[in-house]
């Protein structure tokens, strides 16, 4: 799905604002037709943000079903005759989409693009109504899994339920993305794919682009900074090679821009020339050993949630290049569309995960005996799986930045069962990818206890030593984490990558001797971790848990969120900041 972008022939209206909002506390909107009419008793809410954290109402911050959203819209006069396309960012989890009432989209899973071609609906020249329920229930079948039920309690309101889930961080929900109006000509470029090599001092870009809605001649022009066309052809595919590339490099971003004209439809897509290559012990772009340096994130913020903020996200990059890091995990969903744009245009490495978390225990894979209608559920999930696959992979597969999938973080591997069920994610996944990017599956257990590390091409590897196992005890971290690294390597002979370490610490707790949740311990859980991994040539990376502290459901196991963060919730520098980017940038 190309990403909506302005050229001659295309015009794009941003409808992010104020909505008009209304929670459904009875989930009974759908059945009473709220998309018929336009909303009454609403309150404003903004899009894109999370609805939790908007009002003073723990109502709706807790809230488990539906929310509606609702707004007027114009389309201008000048666009009849045209294709015109309403677009969601993201809404999470699940969305229905109407259009003066009449029903445009429905798309199952929070954090990819949907959209619906309206042409036929809309008032040129007049007023439209787009209204979208979005649905926050996870259950076995969906990604990530949870269950709502029904607490029975003499003390708690009959009917009193609650939604759990098994994955660390907060389940927010709303329209999250932007919401985007845009228009195209009849015949259009539908989508575009980019594969590319390096060939000596020349780079090759091979491309395929696909027509909607008629045939017409197609003309392709690679364009470099300076607007010089470097390359051009036509045909609906071919191979263009630039003499002299100049290619994207972790750090030193170059784009090129591949201008497609097909028909009377103008787009334009940037292209990154890059080779990626994976062998036993190293990682390689362009032919360079590349060490992974950075964190696991989360899009996550005060107030907004997961709402796409551009402010946080150019400080967040702000913060990667002063630390030093090269890379980021987008953990544990795929991030914003304006996110790896930022990513190919400033040369960060992106490891691109599918939002497959909290698979754990008997509810992950359904390994004891099981009712017809668990086997049903596990079959959906696998189906829902696979599609979230081919989803990501027709947004992202252009993206330089993107050098790696990831199919899974934490799923319970020691089950046969979830052996034979990544088996077949990771294979859909090669073939989807016509870049042939490596695929990882992020393990949490022991080497020996593996049941999928062999579908993989990198073992990515998530150790918590010295905090929820041997807690407090800093000495263990040396000889436990080596010993367990060598036995990885030793039995599937392949590069690995610790992409979790750390330690929950609260910003301003002192302590020496270190202790648990101080400063000074994080500094010192971090600076061990390294020395073990140093040791080994076959370590391509260190990505420390997490970038920032973020929010998570309420628990004694957690202190206002997730406190693991090298930098605070509001972006500002724990101690192991400044140790990080020492060790990094040598500053």
């Amino acid at each position: 799905m190309l990403y909506p972008r302005e050229s001659e022939s295309r015009d794009v209206k941003d409808l992010s604002g104020i909505w008009d909002f209304k929670l459904d506390a009875q989930n009974v909107g759908r059945e009473q037709k709220w998309f018929a009419r336009p909303l009454t008793e609403t309150i404003p809410m903004p899009v894109p943000a999370s609805y939790n954290d908007i009002t003073q109402d723990p109502a709706i911050r807790d809230h488990i079903g539906d929310v509606w959203y609702e707004r007027t819209f114009f389309v201008p006069a000048g666009w009849k005759g045209k294709r015109v396309v309403l677009r969601v960012g993201s809404a999470t989890h699940h969305a229905v989409m109407w259009v003066n009432g009449s029903q445009v989209a429905s798309h199952r899973g929070g954090y990819l693009p949907f959209e619906a071609d309206v042409s036929g609906l809309v008032h040129y020249g007049g007023e439209n109504r787009v209204t979208i329920v979005v649905n926050n229930v996870l259950d076995f079948t969906t990604l990530p899994p949870g269950i709502v039920k029904k607490v029975s309690h003499e003390h708690l309101k009959p009917g009193y339920t609650t939604q759990e889930y098994f994955h660390d961080f907060f389940n927010y929900a709303g329209i999250h993305r932007p919401v985007r109006l845009y228009c195209t000509p009849k015949i259009h470029v539908d989508d575009i794919t980019v594969v590319t090599d390096v060939k000596g001092r020349d780079g090759i870009v091979q491309y395929d682009v696909h027509l909607a809605g008629g045939s017409a001649p197609v003309r392709v022009r690679l364009i470099d900074h300076t607007n010089a066309a470097v390359a051009e052809a036509d045909g609906a595919s071919g191979t263009l090679t630039v003499k002299n590339a100049r290619l994207w490099q972790p750090g030193a971003a170059y784009l090129y821009t591949l201008e497609v004209a097909g028909g009377e439809d103008i787009y334009r897509l940037p292209v990154g020339i890059r080779t990626v290559k994976v062998t036993d012990k190293q990682f390689f772009i362009n032919g360079k050993p590349f060490h992974f340096r950075g964190f696991g994130k989360h899009e996550d913020m005060d107030i907004r949630g997961k709402g796409l903020d551009d402010a946080v996200n150019v400080k967040d990059f702000n913060l990667l290049k002063w630390i030093g890091a090269n890379s980021f995990r987008t953990s544990h969903y795929p991030y914003s569309e304006e996110i790896m744009n930022l990513a190919d245009r400033l040369g960060m490495v992106v490891i691109d995960e599918s939002p497959a978390v909290g698979m754990k225990g008997n509810q992950a894979f359904f390994t004891a005996d099981i009712s017809q209608e668990l086997k049903d559920s596990a079959a959906k999930r696998l189906e829902h799986h696979l599609e979230v696959m081919r989803q990501l992979i027709a947004r992202d597969k252009n993206h330089p930045c993107v050098v790696m999938w990831s199919v899974a973080n934490e799923p319970d591997t020691k089950h046969a069962a979830a052996g034979e069920y990544f088996k077949v994610v990771c294979e859909e996944t090669r073939k989807l990818d016509p870049q042939n990017r490596p695929i990882t599956l992020i393990e949490c257990l022991w080497p020996h206890q593996s049941t999928c590390s062999q579908y993989v091409d990198v073992i990515c590897w998530n150790s918590y030593t010295a905090w929820y196992g041997h807690s407090g005890v800093l000495e263990a971290i040396i000889p436990e984490v080596t010993s367990l690294l060598r036995g990885w390597h030793e039995r599937f002979h392949k590069p690995l990558f610790i992409t979790e370490f750390g330690a929950d610490t609260i910003h301003g707790f002192h302590s020496d001797p270190p202790v648990m949740w101080s400063e000074e311990y994080q500094c010192e859980l971090i600076a061990n971790y390294c020395k073990a991994m140093d040791s080994l040539d076959f370590v391509i990376g260190e990505h420390v848990w997490n970038f920032a502290d973020f929010a998570t459901k309420q628990g004694t196991g957690r202190v206002i969120g997730n406190r693991k963060g090298v930098f605070t919730r509001n972006r500002q520098p724990k101690m192991a900041a400044h140790l990080l980017r020492k060790r990094w940038t040598g500053a």
